[in-house]
């Protein structure tokens, strides 16, 4: 049960923010056992981002898995996904973060898992 959390310092159309959950659904399966179907994206647009102090275009990047995942599949991921963004909306590398925690606990179906 994968989470993501996308903040965005840019408003982005109905287009971009369904392009990149489309494209978040399509490389959380880098992740071993992981797929669209159990993946919660959250997308947070258009509000300010300050870096340094100053507001700049950045993006940050909140994966949130439920069980351990191997450190390739982790760098794979974050690879693919900074592309993404540096081609799609014009953030340059070193203006995108991202983190993954990963849980061996997890709230889902009712229960505490």
């Amino acid at each position: 049960m994968p989470y993501i959390s996308v903040t965005i310092g840019q408003k982005l159309s109905a287009l971009q923010r369904q392009m990149l959950k489309t494209e978040l659904g399509r490389l959380i399966s880098i992740f071993p056992g992981k797929t669209e179907p159990d993946l919660i994206v959250c997308i947070h647009d258009g509000g300010a981002v300050y870096m340094g102090g100053a507001e700049v275009p950045c993006v940050y990047i909140d994966v949130r898995i439920y069980g351990k995942t191997e450190n390739e599949a982790k760098k794979n991921f974050t690879k693919k996904i900074f592309a993404f963004i540096a081609h799609e909306y014009g953030i340059p590398p070193e203006h995108q973060y991202l983190s993954i925690s990963q849980y061996a606990h997890w709230g889902y179906d009712g229960d505490w898992h």
